[in-house]
């Protein structure tokens, strides 16, 4: 890889794995947070690390509702969210056309059940499977669930039909307090514990109308009457008793004040009850109460004879916890078919049901028992078909895609099912074994059997470090460990005859309706004579009730939702990590993640993969490109490629023809592993460190090319310029020296001009002792040629001489009488007077004696700067002088 890129380095591997995640996020989820992301199936790549992340960031923001590809995963908010269930937002999520569109929401579950009955044309019947941990939410789900039906499945052009729905909906929200009250206890995970399992059938016509429903209950854990694991109570309708009593009941029931019961611990108060008293509440004679207690009666022999043999201390305390649970498990079947007769409708009445299974999640307490056994066993069946059903989901896609593909293998739970109820051997068969022989048995015992009938099973494990007898089993949600001490004895839950007849001849009304009298009603607990090997036990008839729940749920179209529970500590917004992903694990959703896993948990559309991949094929310069290549325009939307599979697969072979990676064309998606992905990127990334070194490489010419050329272009501006500003100076030189050339001409002129004006007369003869006189000597050529150029200028040395700066005194006449080529050597001949306070020249005579007379009354010349011309009558006779002295003859 590029390790430097403009003296920048790549920074460190952790970084690099950031960037290309988040570079990624485009092609997977999306530039979209977390909290936003309303499917756990977007998010890409499928992981704990990034469910966990999204569940957390989601319930940080309030947003307890999130898809799970066909589960919906249900966040307990632990405070109250009345705008979450209100009626507007059932009305909303019932009248959208999509609710699917909408927020995830326990509703949207509701409205899609619903609508799948009301829009096919042979309804099909729906069911939604509420799981969880205890705590999680799974009763209150379902009760918003059963008003979220009994509001949208009522009529409203009927009134009649709207009574009867409200009518339900009460009598079902009416139930549950009682059912919670005899079926809810405290444990150590939630105050509120549903110790038994039920599914509640609602109840349509024809005209998806709800008309009843029906309430099916599941392994109510009935020991826990008579006992309590530490720190737990017992069912909550006892400390409600106790505590809402009025005197008059607490006359009537028995209930002192400061009283305690041996069965009530962890109450405010405890209470101890009597034997007196618990025949007068049973409407029983006492000693006959006391006698079925403390004498066991045996039938032997062939004539059925009749045995009584005093039990001991420990056999008399069974037998009274058997009588009690035999009552307490009588008068909740008893509560629950009164409610089914108050809400159930007559069979030809309804012809579809939506139903709703609250059942307990899985369990691992530090004792783990019979119960817990139970309860894991039907969740090990319920992941099971949950499994075949998001399977079966998935298959559906592929085949909708077009894709020929089968899922690989994958860990499935069957062998664990295997383990609790396989044939010929399995746990459940030898706890059954064992409590068909006539015979004590003891927990090691039981343990040495199970160890050595099932030796070498992968999901069977032994603790050797347990002082006590158990066994371990290795659970799709975890290790649990089961205690053998009372297992035979609780799966048996012996009824002694004589106990049950004991509770027929009761003459409290309630007691007649449990237990009647009719021999013809016998219960399965009453077998007679020598039918005592078809007795069911509590783990039979559990499997036989668990076996027609699923045959209930195989026949509909089921829905999952799973309740988790953030935190132990039962606060808002504290989000619990560790206790999170046990319980994601526990429901099956990190199960669901390793199936996604192993076939193609990641998908593309057809149409951002060649926008993401296509530069791959810059892998192969040198192949001509197929009829299946690239569009112009580089994959877009209107290319070829992202809609035909065809073409898509030609080009993907191109593509990933070094990829040994599996990798399948759908119709509108790509479907690929991780390892494929990774492929991918590795290769994007070597294209892309190819073109930047294109890149690079074209950008560093450029830059010399662009630095040579503004060198070259700088030379040249600074020439032009300078060129320009010489050129500049030269035309202002120029110009100035026109300038002046014609002043000087025009000045010349106009000096010419004032001089021929000015001088009047004319030169007269010079005297004979005269330096020039005519009979004077020739001068030489030189000074000939020096009078010349004075006889030229003479103007400029006037005015020179004029002027009212420069020589002064006797070097201006001197000047005047070289301009003038007066005789110097006579200085009496003429005489030149001047102004002295304005330094001019005022006029020139000559003496009387002499031959040529100047008289300048006022010399224009010396105002040469000022005046702008001579006046003709004030200047006589010097232009007479120059032409006098330039007449040929002039000497």
């Amino acid at each position: 890889m590029l390790q430097q890129v403009n003296g920048h380095g790549s920074g460190s591997a952790a970084h690099s794995g950031e960037s290309l995640r988040e570079d990624l996020k485009e092609l997977l989820g999306g530039e979209v947070p977390p909290q936003q992301l309303n499917d756990l199936t977007k998010v890409n790549p499928v992981t704990l690390e990034t469910v966990l992340r999204c569940l957390q960031a989601r319930y940080m923001a309030d947003t307890f509702y999130t898809n799970a590809g066909c589960t919906l995963v249900a966040m307990n908010p632990f405070k109250p969210v009345p705008q979450l269930y209100s009626p507007e937002l059932m009305r909303e999520y019932h009248a959208a056309s999509q609710p699917q569109t909408l927020k995830p929401h326990i509703f949207t579950v509701g409205e899609q059940t619903y609508r799948n009955v009301k829009s096919l044309i042979e309804p099909v019947n729906q069911s939604v499977v509420v799981s969880g941990e205890s705590g999680a939410g799974k009763t209150w789900t379902s009760r918003c669930l059963m008003k979220f039906y009994a509001v949208v499945a009522a009529s409203p052009m009927s009134w009649e039909s709207h009574k009867v729905a409200e009518r339900i909906e009460q009598r079902i929200l009416n139930s549950n307090p009682v059912m919670e009250a005899f079926g809810n206890a405290c444990t150590l995970r939630n105050s509120n514990s549903s110790r038994f399992g039920k599914f509640i059938q609602l109840q349509l016509n024809g005209a998806q109308q709800m008309t009843g429903a029906a309430v099916q209950t599941y392994l109510l854990e009935k020991t826990r009457v008579a006992c309590q694991a530490p720190s737990e109570r017992n069912f909550h309708i006892f400390y409600q008793i106790y505590k809402g009593a009025h005197a008059e009941e607490r006359v009537r029931w028995r209930l002192p004040e400061g009283a305690a019961f041996s069965w009530l611990p962890h109450p405010e108060r405890t209470l101890e009850g009597s034997v007196g008293t618990s025949a007068l509440l049973l409407g029983l004679p006492e000693d006959h109460l006391l006698e079925t207690l403390q004498i066991r009666t045996i039938r032997a022999g062939r004539g059925q004879q009749v045995f009584q043999k005093p039990c001991s201390q420990a056999e008399c305390n069974t037998r009274r916890d058997c009588l009690a649970k035999l009552v307490y498990a009588r008068l909740f079947d008893w509560l629950v078919s009164v409610i089914n007769s108050s809400i159930c409708a007559a069979p030809d009445s309804w012809t579809t049901f939506i139903g709703l299974l609250d059942v307990y999640g899985f369990e691992s307490f530090p004792n783990n028992s019979l119960e817990q056994l139970c309860i894991n066993y039907a969740n090990e069946k319920l992941q099971q078909h949950f499994v075949a059903h998001y399977l079966q989901a998935q298959q559906e896609e592929y085949a909708m895609e077009g894709l020929a593909w089968s899922f690989v293998s994958y860990q499935d739970n069957q062998p664990c099912l295997d383990l609790i109820e396989g044939s010929p051997v399995s746990i459940c068969s030898l706890i059954n074994e064992e409590c068909r022989l006539n015979r004590p048995s003891s927990a090691a015992q039981l343990q040495t059997r199970i160890e050595s009938a099932l030796t070498g099973h992968p999901r069977l494990g032994r603790d050797r470090l347990s002082p006590e007898p158990s066994f371990i089993v290795l659970h799709y949600a975890g290790p649990v460990r089961y205690r053998t001490a009372g297992l035979v004895e609780k799966n048996k839950d012996p009824v002694p005859p004589e106990l049950t007849s004991l509770l027929q001849q009761s003459q409290d009304p309630l007691l007649k309706v449990l237990f009647p009298a009719d021999p013809e009603d016998k219960s399965p607990e009453e077998p007679s004579g020598q039918n005592r090997a078809p007795v069911l036990t509590v783990v039979s008839k559990f499997k036989a009730s668990l076996e027609q729940l699923l045959q209930v749920l195989h026949g509909t179209t089921p829905h999952y939702i799973r309740c988790i529970k953030p935190n132990s500590q039962a606060q808002a917004q504290i989000f619990h990590r560790e206790e999170v992903l046990s319980q994601l694990e526990a429901c099956g959703l990190v199960e669901t993640i390793h199936i996604s896993a192993a076939g193609f948990p990641i998908r593309v559309s057809h149409r951002n993969f060649m926008e993401r991949y296509q530069l791959l094929r810059r892998l192969r310069p040198a192949i001509t490109p197929s009829p299946h290549g690239p569009c112009p325009d580089g994959g877009r939307s209107e290319c070829p490629p992202c809609t035909e599979p065809a073409t898509l697969q030609g080009l993907l072979q191109e593509i990933l023809h070094t990829l040994p990676a599996p990798l399948h064309c759908g119709r509108t998606k790509v479907f690929m592993t991780d390892s494929t992905l990774e492929l991918l990127e590795r290769g994007r990334a070597q294209v892309l460190e190819q073109c930047a070194r294109h890149i690079q490489r074209g950008w560093r010419r450029h830059r010399c090319r662009t630095q040579a050329r503004r060198r070259r272009a700088a030379v040249l501006i600074q020439a032009a310029v300078r060129s320009w500003l010489t050129r500049k100076h030269i035309q202002q030189l120029h110009a100035a020296a026109t300038v002046i050339k014609r002043a000087w001409r025009e000045w010349r002129i106009r000096m010419a001009f004032l001089a021929s004006e000015e001088l009047d007369g004319v030169e007269e003869k010079h005297s004979p002792h005269a330096p020039c006189s005519p009979g004077s000597s020739p001068l030489p050529p030189a000074q000939t040629r020096l009078q010349g150029a004075i006889t030229r200028l003479w103007p400029l040395g006037l005015a020179l001489a004029n002027a009212a700066v420069g020589v002064h005194g006797f070097q201006r006449k001197l000047v005047v009488f070289a301009c003038l080529q007066l005789p110097v050597g006579s200085p009496r001949s003429c005489a030149v007077q001047t102004a002295q306070e304005q330094a001019g020249v005022l006029s020139i005579r000559a003496l009387p004696q002499g031959s040529i007379r100047f008289h300048c009354r006022k010399s224009p010349l010396r105002y040469a700067d000022t005046c702008p011309g001579p006046s003709p009558d004030s200047v006589t006779g010097f232009n007479q002088i120059l032409l006098e002295r330039h007449r040929p003859g002039h000497v």
